[in-house]
């Protein structure tokens, strides 16, 4: 592998490693890589342009929409939608999933797109990283007929890619069609992205914990002995680190490159967790597994789970290997419910 390759080459090299390829997969990546350019444009001049703050509407889930919010997401469904790349998206800003019809009023197209078009936007106000998540599938029901919510409602582990986009100092696309993880960094003077991460990994041991500790009262209390046990592990001189940004991308980047764990549990406040099963916690969850980490609810692999709605709400527990086995040992000692 070529460290330094442009994203485009890598794709088109890559594309014969998936048996009866006719370069969709491929065409959605680079789908995929220009709405990012776009809304990475977008992001740089946030101070300069009336693009911070609210829009003044909520989403499905009742939470305020940031103006980029929606700015990303209308950019990535027009990009894909215009260019009859697949057949149905499903967004974390949308009401339903999309049904996208091709030309000739029929969609062939086999591929299906799950997203949340800005991860973490509520920090753009304050110049904290922010990112875009992505899930591929294949479509379930017919070539030709228009997509149904089965579609959308799969196991995690039917993806057949999934990626985020991280705009930060640096904007870097990470991404796996199930052949490891690899990182693209974005040249922005010539808007190439440009292989500098193969084959990421988590180190299978980490001393980085992600969490918000200020809703430790309301943590089940499996979670709540996890961090008892990491302070006991500090008083006895071994190092732990707390690191929370509250950007579900930024915090997975980071532990997948020093190695901890990323925990999002069920509370008091939300018992079925907060985060998104579609478009946050498998495609992460998928990325996790190809670069050596676990992901799961604190009690089952997350992409084992059966979806039954678009926009349903899991825990999870992503990371290091011995981080989150460690965890779900802890969990474990209350199988009967959270015992808050």
């Amino acid at each position: 592998m070529k460290k330094h390759s442009t994203l485009g080459e890598f794709i088109i090299n890559n594309q014969s490693h998936f048996s009866g390829s006719s370069g969709e997969l491929s065409r959605l990546l680079n789908a995929i890589r220009l709405a990012a350019k776009v809304v990475n444009h977008e992001v740089n001049k946030a101070g300069l342009v009336d693009i911070l703050g609210a829009a003044g509407e909520t989403n499905i889930q009742g939470e305020d929409q940031q103006k980029l919010d929606v700015y990303a997401n209308d950019i990535f469904m027009q990009t894909l939608t215009k260019r009859e790349i697949v057949c149905g998206i499903a967004s974390e800003e949308e009401d339903d999933f999309v049904v996208i019809k091709g030309s000739n009023g029929n969609n062939d197209n086999k591929y299906i797109l799950l997203m949340d078009p800005l991860d973490g936007s509520s920090n753009i106000d304050v110049n904290v990283s922010v990112g875009t998540i992505f899930s591929v599938y294949e479509r379930i029901t017919p070539k030709g007929q228009p997509v149904t919510k089965a579609d959308f409602l799969q196991k995690g582990k039917k993806q057949v890619a999934a990626g985020y986009i991280v705009y930060g100092t640096s904007t870097m696309l990470v991404y796996s069609t199930g052949r490891g993880v690899h990182g693209f960094t974005l040249n922005p003077a010539i808007g190439t992205f440009y292989l500098s991460h193969p084959n990421m990994e988590f180190p299978r041991k980490g001393n980085i914990y992600s969490i918000n500790e200020a809703n430790y009262v309301h943590f089940p209390q499996g979670v709540k002995d996890y961090l008892k046990y990491i302070q006991k592990k500090v008083e006895e001189g071994q190092k732990y680190t707390s690191r929370y940004i509250g950007s579900l991308v930024s915090d997975f980047h980071r532990n997948m490159i020093k190695g901890g764990i990323y925990i999002y549990p069920t509370s008091s406040k939300s018992p079925k967790g907060k985060l998104r099963l579609l478009y946050e916690c498998n495609p992460m969850a998928f990325l996790a597994e190809q670069a050596n980490g676990m992901a799961t609810d604190g009690y089952q692999r997350i992409l084992d789970i059966q979806p039954t709605e678009l926009h349903q709400r899991v825990p999870f527990f992503c990371g290091s290997r011995s981080m989150v086995s460690k965890v779900g040992e802890l969990m474990g000692a209350y199988p009967d419910g959270a015992d808050y």
